[in-house]
């Protein structure tokens, strides 16, 4: 389905992390603040936000933001309504997302800040509404190869097989979820808490969490290779190469 204006349906970016992966560019510069063509990583995203009929964001910030702030300010410029939730410490990914919880007023999308998407987000709300679900996971295909002979063999130690440098497919985490907003409860506040936990205990507690396996493209910048390698992409798009 196309996307369609959600009523006043919100969306949390975490865009607070350090960025450690990624010195020395983030030494004065947050990751999602790092450019992709001729636009900052935070910017591709909260547009892609808007095209699928979201314009209302919120973004949780601590490391250097003060410099996504002066540069989105309060949303306008791009088409949206942006507020700030603000960590002074690293609280890792969920840890971030508590400090939302007095400006979500309902089901909302939750997204990381380092990662670029080109999928149908109306379509994943959807299914997560038909579901009655209580988290959505996007998910993405993986094309995982070892880089070595694999060899099969059994409890005796006889071999059974030998293959060569074999390939696997697995569905790996986008860091894109839809969510209730009860969710948040399941989260301590100002403290370290990692996203898996939360899944986890909605899991231990028989909520139900969905996986939905997206068409679309996906890239992820959160290290120093996979940065150059998106650069060069968008770069390419550009015509700069």
């Amino acid at each position: 389905m196309g996307a369609l204006t959600f009523n006043r349906m919100q969306s949390v970016i975490l865009a607070g992390g350090l960025g450690t992966r990624l010195l020395p560019y983030t030494m004065f510069m947050p990751k999602p603040m790092l450019p992709l063509g001729e636009k900052p990583i935070l910017e591709h995203i909260i547009e892609w936000n808007i095209r699928n009929g979201i314009t209302d964001i919120i973004l949780c910030i601590s490391y250097l933001g003060r410099v996504i702030e002066d540069y989105f300010e309060d949303g306008t410029r791009i088409g949206a309504s942006i507020q700030y939730a603000l960590s002074r410490k690293p609280l890792s990914t969920a840890g971030q997302l508590k400090t939302a919880q007095e400006l979500v007023h309902g089901r909302f999308v939750c997204l990381y800040g380092d990662s670029i998407y080109d999928f149908d987000l109306s379509d994943m709300i959807y299914a997560h509404e038909k579901r009655d679900a209580f988290i959505t996971m996007g998910l993405h295909e993986y094309d995982s190869s070892i880089p070595y002979g694999v060899v099969d063999t059994d409890e005796g130690g006889n071999v059974l097989a030998w293959r060569e440098k074999p390939s696997t497919k697995v569905n790996i985490n986008m860091g894109c979820y839809v969510m209730e907003q009860d969710t948040l409860d399941y989260i301590p506040k100002d403290k370290p808490w990692g996203m898996d936990t939360v899944i986890n205990t909605a899991l231990e507690k028989r909520e139900t969490v969905l996986a939905y396996l997206t068409k679309g493209n996906f890239i992820d910048v959160g290290t120093y290779s996979l940065y150059k390698e998106a650069s060069l992409e968008f770069r390419k798009r550009l015509g700069d190469i």
